[in-house]
């Protein structure tokens, strides 16, 4: 499972290369090293799982995140291709697809009376943050057997969030 991860709000016109690279880095090229030097023995062996954790934000944009929604779109293209190159060999390549989750990562951005916070709160049709938990079960799907013929999706686990362009709730 690939998991890294860092995310760096900054509007691109402002972004200096460096951080640009430092995103793109630990979100894209980390997985495709640990996949390429773990791949090697799944293909002896003729079986294995490789789940990358990709974003709701490989779908949607947003402002002053830009280097983490190239990465997270690039990782949920290089899922799509490891499993295109890699079923031959009975190895699934999938990803998750977290919303907006309840972590350290967005700790500054869940601070009651943030206007965010409240936005999240209200276009989400869970009507919350996503606790961490709640993503064990989308893993456990995808490491086991009951997965052996999906290969190369994205499992969106974000609260319904990506099914509606709705209004926030309480409107009509």
């Amino acid at each position: 499972m690939n998991n890294a991860g860092i995310i760096k709000r900054t509007p691109l016109v402002d972004m200096e290369l460096e951080d640009w690279q430092e995103v793109i880095d630990v979100d894209l090229t980390s997985p495709f090293i640990v996949s390429q030097a773990v791949v090697k023995g799944m293909m002896e062996r003729r079986q294995g799982k490789i789940i990358n954790v990709c974003s709701m934000m490989s779908e949607l944009g947003r402002q002053n995140v830009g280097a983490y929604a190239a990465a997270k779109g690039g990782l949920k293209m290089l899922t799509k291709n490891m499993a295109t190159e890699w079923a031959k060999f009975n190895i699934q390549v999938n990803g998750i697809g977290p919303g907006y989750f309840a972590t350290s990562q967005t700790a500054p951005l869940r601070v009651e009376g943030n206007a965010f916070n409240e936005f999240i709160i209200n276009r989400t049709p869970a009507g919350k943050w996503g606790d961490p938990d709640e993503l064990g079960g989308a893993t456990v799907f995808l490491a086991s057997r009951a997965s052996d013929f999906v290969n190369g999706q994205i499992l969106y686990v974000d609260g319904g969030i990506l099914a509606t362009i709705g209004k926030p709730h309480g409107e009509g």
